[in-house]
């Protein structure tokens, strides 16, 4: 019977090849989809043995729904991190305007993208897969709502802070297909300026 001390290293190196499981899971599914993101190819990429993967997720979807919590919660981790660097001054709304865009960019949002696109037609995924998403949603929300200093007890205000998130998930899906970087800027600098004067006109 192991002691403590050679528990510990164990249970460090299951913790190791869990992350190293979820991350490869973020990347099949960003760049195959749901159908490519299957035990072993995540095993494969991951480097360890099919058995192992099993070990820590016994089936696919337990797989794909702990791939999507890690997804959340390193999303969230990089909202708080780019909400504590947004500037004071004149370049606020769009610093703010360009962290909500890209809370909905890069190889996280893509996998959540395809794990959408799976969910549309797998109602028990679906039901797993709408509660985590709404959860990323209202972080991004109310970070955004604070950073603005937005008072949502004011008519219209929730409503033009809620279409910047729509307009960063569309911006996400479009970016998904061609590097759309150039447009993204243009689009992200005149949404703030609108967005500027919208809280304006509803203040």
């Amino acid at each position: 019977m192991g002691t403590a001390s050679d528990r510990e290293p164990r249970q460090e190196r299951s913790r190791a090849t869990r992350a190293r499981l979820l991350d490869a899971a973020v990347e099949c599914l960003a760049e195959r989809g749901v159908a490519g993101a299957t035990v072993g190819a995540v095993a494969q990429r991951a480097g360890v043995s099919r058995g192992a993967a099993q070990h820590h997720f016994p089936t696919r979807e337990d797989l794909l729904l702990a791939a999507l919590r890690h997804m959340v919660d390193a999303r969230g981790a990089e909202l708080r991190r780019r909400a504590e660097a947004v500037p004071e001054g004149p370049g606020r709304t769009e610093a703010v305007v360009q962290m909500v865009v890209d809370a909905f960019s890069g190889t996280g949002f893509n996998a959540a993208l395809q794990l959408w696109a799976g969910a549309a037609s797998d109602p028990a995924l679906r039901a797993r897969v709408i509660p985590l998403e709404e959860q990323v949603g209202r972080e991004v929300h109310r970070a955004a709502v604070e950073l603005l200093g937005a008072d949502e007890s004011v008519s219209g205000t929730r409503e033009a802070v809620q279409a910047t998130l729509d307009l960063a998930r569309g911006l996400g899906l479009a970016n998904l297909l061609t590097d759309d970087g150039p447009r993204r800027r243009r689009v992200v600098r005149q949404w703030a300026a609108m967005l500027d004067q919208a809280l304006e006109t509803v203040g």
